[in-house]
């Protein structure tokens, strides 16, 4: 919603619709958490770092 009261729609893609939905879902009073499948562990931050050095390039979603 605008600061004048009217709606506006907008299209993101990738890394940015993620980012979106998460922020949304932090508005709605969801976490990840609430988001997955019974069983699945979230995987720590370092890992991801690990993986990064390793393969010497960054994680994505993609």
């Amino acid at each position: 919603m605008t600061a004048a009261g009217s709606t506006e729609k907008a299209v993101y893609e990738r890394g940015d619709a993620r980012h979106i939905a998460h922020e949304i879902d932090h508005l709605d009073g969801l976490l990840l958490m609430d988001r997955m499948r019974p069983g699945v562990r979230p995987v720590p931050v370092e890992e991801y770092r690990r993986t990064a050095e390793a393969t010497g390039r960054p994680w994505s979603y993609e």
